[in-house]
């Protein structure tokens, strides 16, 4: 009987070996820049607190061996109860550890920060993410495209994110690349993050919204200058446009959302779909036209339609 269990124990231990070993833990391999600091942090910590983690475990195995009741060799104290070395050692070694940890938290929290640019706009890849029931929006407003559920950006090239949502709260992630920032109507986040090796990657909401969240997901293509200049130009040429009749029929839910491609998105519209959650915030802006880059391009188109200054600032 005894044997049979053993034999089961090590059978089930040897099957869910063989099930974990399908799985892939993204944090430990990274292929953008910010996902590289965050692994680098994780084992850091891990290691420090393993300090204290692997002397608990050995003298627990240790210290029955040697005081065992056949061990006559052992000192016998009964009425021991204190001693101020050992008392320094188990206090001073968790406080420094504690001490250590605490300069990281502070010196990564800033490095890390997810608004912190990694370049200067006019060098950036700018988007806008709009989170829906249940699929993605990706604008990118400098090319004058948008798609669904899918993303494609330059190898080696900084990335900025506007993330907002037009449905419930939910989480833009994309594990090998950088962490995870919240989307929320009626706000604006960011995301700032730049992929070092080329290939595909998975997005994905890790916020529960509903029956479709499951097939919240999208994939993100990390390719060379040139070839993201071809995906762009494809997608511009897509007959569908992205005006604001367009949007408000994509926010309807939709599970299992196909991807889909859009020309010439409506100007404004990401800061619309914040701003109505709002009420009037006259003069604000936000996302791509809230950038140096996007000012620029926005004074230029007013000044090509004839729009005189003090208009524009109305506007």
């Amino acid at each position: 009987m005894i044997k049979l269990r053993h034999i089961l124990l090590i059978g089930c231990t040897l099957l869910l070996s063989g099930l974990l070993s399908g799985c892939h833990f993204a944090i430990l391999d990274p292929k953008g820049i910010i996902a590289a600091s965050e692994k680098k942090l994780f084992i850091e910590s891990i290691l420090l607190m393993l300090i204290v983690v692997v002397p608990v475990v050995i003298m627990s195995f240790v210290i029955p061996w040697h005081y065992r009741a056949n061990n006559t060799k052992a000192t016998y104290t009964p009425h021991w109860a204190h001693s101020t070395l050992l008392e320094v050692i188990w206090w001073t070694i968790p406080c420094v550890i504690i001490v250590i940890l605490s300069v990281w938290t502070w010196i990564y929290t800033h490095t890390l920060d997810p608004y912190r640019p990694l370049a200067e706009d006019k060098n950036t890849v700018m988007i806008e993410a709009i989170a829906m029931n249940w699929k993605w929006l990706f604008i990118y407003p400098a090319q004058h495209m948008a798609t669904v559920n899918d993303m494609e950006i330059p190898v080696n090239k900084p990335v900025r994110l506007f993330i907002s949502s037009d449905a419930p709260m939910n989480s833009l992630e994309i594990p090998r690349l950088a962490g995870q920032i919240y989307a929320m109507t009626g706000m604006q986040t960011q995301l700032n993050l730049m992929a070092t090796s080329i290939g595909v990657y998975s997005g994905l909401s890790t916020n529960f919204s509903g029956d479709g969240f499951s097939g919240m997901t999208f994939k993100v293509g990390v390719v060379s200058q040139t070839d993201f200049d071809a995906w762009v130009k494809k997608a511009q040429q897509a007959p569908k446009q992205l005006t604001m009749a367009a949007y408000h029929q994509l926010t309807k839910p939709s599970e299992n959302n196909p991807v889909e491609y859009f020309s010439n998105p409506e100007r404004g519209l990401f800061s619309a779909s914040v701003v109505k959650y709002m009420g009037p915030m006259p003069g604000m802006v936000l996302g791509y036209a809230s950038t140096e880059q996007g000012r620029a391009e926005i004074r230029t188109a007013h000044e090509a339609n004839g729009v005189s200054e003090s208009k524009r600032v109305e506007q």
